[in-house]
């Protein structure tokens, strides 16, 4: 469920196609995001999921893995 939410946000911000959306893709140098986006993707895992994600757990969201995992482990 998160896994699926997490790259339902990435292709509607960024644009890009579910495909290019894996784990190991690089939110900045394989989806194409900069600092602007970043900060409206954090916005939309925070709505989305209710929480609030300090600035510096956001800048340790690198890959979508890191997205997942954390998401996981604040929302459960």
């Amino acid at each position: 469920m998160i896994k699926e939410k997490v790259i339902e946000i990435l292709v509607d911000e960024l644009g890009v196609d579910a495909e290019e959306v894996v784990e190991s893709a690089n939110i900045q140098d394989d989806l194409g995001a900069d600092s602007l986006a970043i900060v409206e993707i954090v916005m939309a895992f925070e709505d989305e999921f209710d929480i609030k994600i300090p600035e510096e757990d956001a800048a340790k969201m690198i890959t979508v893995k890191d997205i997942i995992d954390y998401l996981e482990k604040e929302v459960g």
